[in-house]
């Protein structure tokens, strides 16, 4: 958004080539200087900066009553959350790893995901809790997990998952601002990703946190993805364009609720979709949206709904993870399955 200096003219926000992880850093410094409610918490958080740097700088600058230096337990930071949420601050909390937020369970789905209807509307908990998740970093057991259905099935949550450094700059600021609870999931092996983020600018022209995004326009079929996928398959699109296909790439962005109607849009185009993700594919997200899709998309369709996920097994030892993971091949042979039919 433009603004003005003293001498009238026009000025453009500073627009900056960042790390997703800078970005996320940004996005969370803004919200902290707009509203001395927002409060970070979680270990490790504040003299560290976390243990991916995303929170460096901010406990300095802010000080300890703002970013909170917290035990390691993970029950007790949403517990200690959600009494702030209901004394009127906006807590952010981070879960240092994915696999480090079963503790916290009990408390996410139990407290803060039925607080509203609890209270038949009278309590609201403008709870982010943050959570780096997905493989690819070579880490070790419980440090490689991709959780996101349990959180989405779960009524009463919003589910969120940023791809790439814009978006994780403008819906860090979006979900502190909500006055729902939202599970805000980081893609950990995209944080080094660098990308344009425009800084400062008003979030009012930002697509709204619960829409998808065409990442890619295409009309021969459509890729369904979110968080670290969206990059695997932004990069199957281009191999498969020297095939001459010319594949659409959908990043969710919001996993609960879904902007269905993004998805519709395009598979009633192309006739074909393949959901990719990282977690299993047993009851997973892509078997939710290759349901609804089928069920609207049905007479559009050309070919089955087609998934490529982890297997179903725990992630797997660090050395041999990228044969869990979907990568560009396992793509691009659903969708050559996909004009098989």
């Amino acid at each position: 958004m433009a603004q003005s200096d003293r001498g009238g003219k026009p000025t453009q926000n500073p627009r900056e080539t960042l790390t997703l992880g800078k970005a996320l850093n940004h996005g969370l410094r803004r919200s902290l200087e707009e509203n001395d409610k927002v409060v970070i918490m979680g270990e490790d958080v504040g003299k560290l900066g976390g243990v991916f740097r995303i929170t460096d700088g901010l406990q300095k600058d802010f000080g300890e009553d703002r970013v909170i230096d917290t035990p390691l337990a993970e029950a007790g930071i949403i517990g200690t959350a959600v009494g702030l949420a209901i004394r009127g601050y906006r807590p952010v909390c981070e879960i240092q790893f994915d696999g480090f937020v079963f503790p916290a369970y009990n408390q996410i789905v139990a407290q803060v995901a039925k607080m509203f209807y609890r209270s038949k509307g009278n309590v609201r908990l403008p709870i982010v809790i943050r959570i780096p998740f997905g493989g690819g970093i070579g880490a070790v057991e419980h440090h490689s997990e991709s959780p996101e259905a349990y959180f989405a099935h779960t009524p009463g949550l919003k589910v969120v998952s940023c791809s790439n450094p814009s978006d994780a700059y403008t819906m860090i600021q979006q979900a502190i601002t909500s006055d729902d609870p939202v599970v805000f999931f980081e893609p950990k092996r995209r944080y080094w990703e660098k990308g344009d983020v425009e800084l400062g600018a008003d979030l009012s022209g930002a697509d709204p946190l619960h829409a998808a995004r065409v990442a890619r326009e295409g009309g021969d079929a459509t890729l369904i993805a979110y968080g670290p996928m969206v990059r695997t398959a932004l990069d199957a699109a281009t191999a498969a364009a020297e095939d001459g296909r010319n594949l659409e790439v959908i990043d969710l962005r919001s996993l609960s609720p879904v902007d269905y109607e993004t998805i519709y849009a395009s598979v009633r185009k192309t006739g074909r979709a393949v959901v990719v993700h990282e977690a299993p594919g047993n009851i997973g997200l892509g078997a939710e949206l290759a349901a609804r899709i089928s069920e609207q998309c049905f007479y559009s369709l050309e070919a089955p709904v087609l998934r490529v996920t982890g297997y179903d097994v725990p992630y797997p030892a660090a050395r041999v993870e990228e044969e869990y993971l979907p990568d560009l091949d396992r793509v691009l042979d659903a969708v050559d399955r996909s004009f098989g039919w």
